[in-house]
C-alpha cells in the first residue's frame, strides 16, 4: 500500500483505517496491518471531500473594480456586466485561482463552476477555467455548467457561444431565464440543447421576493417529458421561501417525482433578498432541509465569492452550511447531519458521481474534518486539518494552539 489514514471517524461514527493503493481505496477495517506511510486522523471525522455544486469561478474578486451600489437596489447584473469586456483569458484565471485554491483548503474535491457566455466575453472565461481544470486536477476535479446571464432568445450571439462550448466538451449547460423577455422560450431551448448534446441541466431559477411566476412548474414539466429525472438541477429558489408551508410540501413532492434536485445558495440569496424593503427585511433563503424532508434532493452551496451578487465568502462550504442552518431556524441533530450530506453525498447525487464515497475502489479523495460527527462539523463550522486527492496530501491545516501562561 501507498498510504493508511489511521483511527478516521466514519459518518457512521466508527472508528477504522483506511488503504490506498495506486490512488484508490483497496481496504477498510480498523486494525490494518500494512508497511506503508501513515496518517493519523486521531478519531476525526472523515468524508470522500466536499463538493462545491454552484459556484461562479469566472467572476470572482472583481468587486473592486465594479460600481458600488446605488442604494437598495443592487442592480449586480448591471454592474457585472459593465466590466466584462475587461475580462482577458489570464485575469480571469488569475482570479478563480485564487478563488479555487480557498475552496481547496476549505475541503472541496470535486466541484461544479457555472461560466457566462455572452458577447461581452465571448469564450475567454470558458478557456480560462478549461485551463484551470486541468492544471488543478491534482487537488480537485472541476466540471464546467455553460449559461447565459444575459438572455438567450433575444441573444444569438450566446446561444451560438453556448453550442460551440458544448461542442468543446462542456458536460452542463444551464439558464438563467430571470433576465430573458421569454423566460418558457429560454427554459425550452436549454432542455433542447441538453438533449442535443447529452448534458445534464443546471439553472438558476425562480429568485425573488414573491410565488408569483415561478419556472419550476415548466421545469417539472419538461424534465419528465424528457425522462430527464435526475439530470436536472435548479439553484436559488428564494421564491420558495415564501410559501405556506402546505403549499411548498405540494410543490416540493412535485419536483421530487419529476427528478429535479435544488442549490441552495445561502450568501447570494441572503444579500440579494429582501431589497424591496427597508426594514423587517425577509430572509428569502429556500428551506433546504424541509425540501429534503419531502424527497428533494438538495446541495449547499457558495455560488458568489467577492463580487457584487455577494461582496463576501471564503470558499468554506461548512460555514455557508452553517449559515442555512442558522438562518432557517435548524437545531434537530438530523437536520444538521442531512446539512452535511448536502456538501457531501447529496451533491454527489446531484452531480451524477458515481465514484464518490468512501468506498474500496472509489479514488482516495479523502478529507480529516476536525470533528467526531457531521453534527458537530456544521453546529461549530469545524475546519478541514487534511485532505488527500486520489491519496496524495494536498492540504495541511494545523489546529490553532493556545499559548497559557506557565
Amino acid at each position: 500500500m501507498d498510504l493508511v489514514v489511521r483511527n478516521a471517524r466514519t459518518i457512521a461514527g466508527d472508528l477504522t483505517d483506511i488503504g490506498v493503493e495506486a490512488g484508490r481505496i483497496v481496504a477498510i477495517q480498523p486494525g490494518l496491518v500494512a508497511d506503508a506511510p501513515t496518517y493519523d486522523a486521531e478519531g476525526c471525522l472523515i468524508c470522500a471531500g466536499l463538493i462545491e455544486t454552484h459556484i461562479h469561478l469566472d467572476k470572482s474578486r472583481i468587486v473592486d473594480r465594479c460600481a458600488p451600489e446605488p442604494g437598495r437596489s443592487p442592480r449586480s447584473m448591471e454592474r457585472v456586466a459593465a466590466v466584462k469586456h475587461s475580462f482577458t483569458e489570464q485575469d480571469v484565471y488569475d482570479r478563480a485561482s485564487r478563488t479555487l485554491e480557498e475552496c481547496i483548503k476549505w475541503g472541496a474535491t470535486r466541484m461544479r463552476t457555472h461560466v457566462e457566455l455572452d458577447a461581452g466575453v465571448e469564450l475567454r472565461s470558458f478557456a480560462a477555467i478549461e485551463q484551470l481544470r486541468r492544471d488543478y486536477a491534482w487537488a480537485i476535479d472541476l466540471e464546467l455548467c455553460v449559461f447565459p446571464q444575459e438572455s438567450l432568445t433575444d441573444n444569438p450571439r450566446s446561444d451560438a457561444l453556448i453550442v460551440e462550448a458544448l461542442k468543446r466538451g462542456a458536460k452542463v449547460v444551464g439558464a438563467a431565464p430571470n433576465y430573458d423577455p421569454n423566460k418558457a422560450g429560454h427554459v425550452q431551448r436549454i432542455f433542447d440543447l441538453a438533449r442535443e448534446y447529452d448534458v445534464d441541466i443546471d439553472m438558476h431559477l425562480d429568485s425573488g421576493n414573491t410565488p408569483d411566476f415561478m419556472d419550476i412548474y415548466q421545469v417539472c414539466d419538461l424534465a419528465e417529458r424528457y425522462r430527464l429525472g435526475g439530470r436536472v438541477a435548479v439553484g436559488h429558489g428564494s421564491k420558495y421561501s415564501t410559501m405556506p408551508p402546505a403549499d411548498l410540501a405540494v410543490l416540493a413532492r412535485r419536483m421530487a417525482d419529476a427528478g429535479v434536485a435544488v442549490t441552495v445558495l445561502p450568501t447570494t440569496d441572503l444579500f440579494m433578498g429582501g431589497r424591496d424593503q427597508t426594514h423587517a427585511v425577509r430572509r428569502g433563503l429556500a428551506d433546504a432541509n424541509l425540501l429534503c424532508d419531502h424527497g428533494v434532493n438538495c446541495s449547499i452551496s457558495s455560488n458568489n465569492i467577492l463580487n457584487p451578487f455577494t461582496p463576501m465568502g471564503d470558499g468554506s462550504l461548512i460555514r455557508v452550511a452553517n449559515m442555512q442552518a442558522n438562518v432557517c431556524q435548524i437545531s434537530r441533530p438530523q437536520h444538521f447531519r442531512d446539512c452535511f450530506a448536502m456538501l457531501t453525498d447529496r451533491s454527489a447525487r446531484l452531480m451524477n458521481l458515481t465514484d464518490y464515497g468512501i468506498a474500496v475502489g472509489n479514488p482516495a479523495d479523502i478529507v480529516v474534518v476536525d470533528a467526531t460527527s457531521p453534527e458537530q462539523a456544521i453546529a461549530e463550522i469545524r475546519a478541514p486539518l487534511a485532505a488527500f486527492k486520489r491519496g496524495v496530501r494536498t492540504v495541511t491545516r494545523p489546529r490553532a494552539e493556545l499559548h497559557k501562561p506557565g
